[in-house]
């Protein structure tokens, strides 16, 4: 016991965990006899187990940036680490996950309480920044939205597309959690997500217009990663060690299986869904798909997912196992069960008692992940493709039929958290037509403008938007007064919002692409652009744009209002003019801007100037104050006639003796762009 409250406090969980002594006799005799571990493996596992979980990193954002990002960890910070110690632990240099694809997804031998010991470590640490669905998605379980924002990163793998057909809808049954999704969301700045508030295990089907009438959305894919007793994470959630019981899993089995069935129900025949839990116990995995499979009666099949996950160690799904109560009596047939255990202890959670349909079921192909086998926690996952409708359902479109329109033929993906229904049935049918109730925070609605709208003209002549610019796509938060702010969206979420509005509750969709800037009616526009969504307007933005070298990267984003002679000759010169040179950057960089009666400025947040920094090579290291340290070059001080305060937007500049048009400019660079606004 002793030693096992040394280790809390040296691996860094603090006061809080100190009395948590990693041992659990119910959880090692319940595991031991479901022989889910190897013969001769339960102490490796154990002891994996009870050590702390060792940081990972994922390399996060649009492909060409995660690669310029990866170029620099593994040529400066990788090298900088290797053979360091810290409290005489060797650091070891991370290693590429094989089966994470591309070399985005790197493994540590270092726990996040080492990672802060070492300044050097700690430097590394600020440089960071559901591979079996491919591309097309419905996700189950959204929040706090890790899973849904790879699934956007996957839906934007060309950067050169700025709408990609499809879209990410990502529910939780939580108002609060649903805000820590559009955080997570809003950092990937995708007009192809939508954050909705339901109870999943009885999600409303959403509508489409199709061919001139409406029809039912059915998804490519679903990610239904649902809520779980989580014993796979101990190893980073310890106070799971004191909490664990069987009696969690009793409780989930019905939950997990109502949110499975209403995941396949919205999924189009020849789709794909993803069921996956952190928990280790065959009642919430196993017994979950297999009672899929059985309802289904041959709808569904378990597929193996072995071939797109190279490297990863695994074991197969079980195909016997029996049950355990909190007292410890066991169950190996529904049979067994006494009448009094029958509300707690279901028939679904055993394992198929007639033999040639549990063969036919292919159980193996499930996964289990083990901690002690790459160090990792302890993960369950299968994929299940659907060939036929659900037997309770009458009729459903294929996926990719050739002649459907664009929402069925692009990415459609559906991120679901988990609720209860009240009732121990699937919910097989829409929900009825009674008023929904609505909790939490009442959201501005969502309006999207005609192509006649009176703020599209001076927008669209300062900008020279080209005439492909899809109008229909913008929305406001407001029906009344002066607009704020201008969002897009893609035309596939675009016909999901008009046809719904009664049948979900959006917490957030679109990205901001303007913000209103009323200094900047006197230059023709009272819009400048917003970096969320540079990426989104920026192909169809044809003036205002500015070729600048990366040494003028570096100085609009480490100085607050450089002078116009602070650019180089070539930059300066397009500012002055606001002309534009078409030559191809090997990586694209779009920033927004602000061009004064004499000085330059970006409109870039602080976490994204640091990202930009680092990818054309300007170390920035925060201290634990927050202050910068390093390469970057600190704000201008002083105040220089006809320069602007530090910290003051030169949108304030009103000088009717400007003799240099003042106004927005976006600029771009061979490697750079960077688009400056009103």
């Amino acid at each position: 016991r002793e030693r096992e409250r040394e280790r809390c406090w040296e691996w860094g969980w603090g006061a809080g965990y100190a009395d948590i002594v990693k041992e659990n006799k119910l959880f090692e005799h319940y595991y031991q006899e479901l022989k889910i571990v190897p013969e001769g493996e339960f102490e490796q596992f154990m002891e994996a187990m009870r050590e702390p979980l060792p940081a990972t990193i994922r390399i996060t954002g649009y492909k060409s940036h995660a690669k310029e990002i990866l170029h620099t960890l593994k040529e400066k910070y990788f090298k900088e680490i290797q053979d360091l110690e810290v409290d005489g632990q060797k650091i070891e240099a991370p290693q590429a996950l094989s089966w994470y694809p591309d070399e985005l997804a790197w493994h540590t031998n270092m726990s996040r309480k080492i990672l802060r010991k070492s300044p050097l470590l700690e430097k590394f640490h600020q440089a960071i920044p559901p591979n079996l669905l491919h591309i097309l998605i419905l996700d189950m379980c959204a929040a706090p939205g890790s899973k849904t924002a790879q699934l956007i990163e996957m839906l934007h793998a060309d950067m050169d597309v700025p709408f990609p057909e499809g879209f990410v809808i990502a529910n939780d049954v939580d108002n609060k959690r649903c805000y820590l999704l559009v955080h997570q969301a809003k950092r990937l700045n995708s007009p192809c997500i939508m954050v909705v508030n339901h109870d999943a295990s009885c999600m409303p089907r959403l509508l489409v217009e199709q061919n001139g009438k409406k029809d039912i959305l059915f998804y490519d894919r679903v990610l239904c990663d649902v809520p779980c007793s989580g014993d796979g994470t101990m190893r980073k959630n310890i106070d799971v060690w004191k909490k664990w019981t069987t009696s969690n899993s009793l409780h989930l089995h019905g939950l997990q299986l109502r949110i499975a069935v209403r995941g396949v129900e919205q999924l189009a025949v020849g789709g794909r869904m993803v069921y996956s839990t952190c928990s280790l116990n065959p009642v919430e995995d196993e017994a979950v798909i297999a009672s899929l499979l059985e309802k289904s009666e041959g709808a569904l099949e378990l597929v193996d997912a072995s071939a797109d996950l190279p490297g990863l160690k695994y074991m197969p799904g079980i195909t016997s196992w029996k049950l355990m109560t909190k007292e410890g009596q066991w169950y190996s047939d529904w049979s067994e069960v006494p009448t009094s255990r029958h509300t707690q202890i279901r028939p679904t959670m055993f394992p198929p008692t007639d033999q040639e349909k549990l063969l036919s079921m292919k159980l193996e192909r499930c996964m289990r992940i083990l901690p002690h086998h790459q160090n990792t926690g302890g993960f369950f996952v299968a994929v299940l493709v659907k060939k036929a409708p659900m037997p309770w359902n009458r009729r459903q479109p294929k996926l990719r039929n050739k002649e459907a329109t664009s929402f069925s033929e692009g990415l459609s993906v559906f991120a679901i958290h988990p609720g209860h229904c009240g009732h121990d049935l699937p919910c097989s049918s829409p929900p009825p037509s009674k008023k929904m109730k609505l909790f939490g925070f009442k959201e501005d609605p969502f309006v999207f403008l005609t192509e006649d709208d009176p703020v599209f003209p001076p927008i669209q002549a300062f900008y020279d938007l080209s005439p492909d610019f899809p109008k229909l796509n913008v929305l406001t938060r407001t029906h009344e007064g002066k607009k704020r702010h201008l969002y897009m969206v893609s035309k596939e979420l675009r016909n999901v919002l008009l046809n719904n509005s009664e049948r979900m509750k959006v917490i957030n969709t679109g990205v901001k692409v303007w913000s209103r800037n009323n200094d900047g009616e006197q230059f023709g526009c009272a819009f400048r652009l917003a970096q969320e969504g540079i990426y989104t307007l920026y192909p169809y933005i044809r003036a205002r744009v500015i070729n600048i070298s990366v040494e003028d990267v570096k100085i609009l984003l480490t100085e607050e209002n450089p002078f116009l002679s602070r650019l180089g000759d070539d930059a300066h010169a397009q500012a002055k003019k606001l002309g534009y040179d078409p030559s191809a950057p090997q990586c694209p960089i779009e920033l927004c801007g602000w061009r004064g009666k004499t000085s330059i400025r970006a409109f870039v947040p602080r976490n994204e100037r640091l990202h930009y920094l680092r990818m054309v090579g300007v170390e920035v290291f925060r201290d634990k104050q927050g202050k910068k340290e390093g390469g970057a070059a600190a704000t201008q001080e002083g105040n220089t006639e006809g320069q602007e305060e530090p910290g003051q937007e030169a949108a304030t500049e009103q000088e009717g003796s400007d003799t240099e048009q003042n106004g927005s400019a976006e600029s771009k660079t061979s490697d750079s762009k960077d688009v400056s606004s009103t």
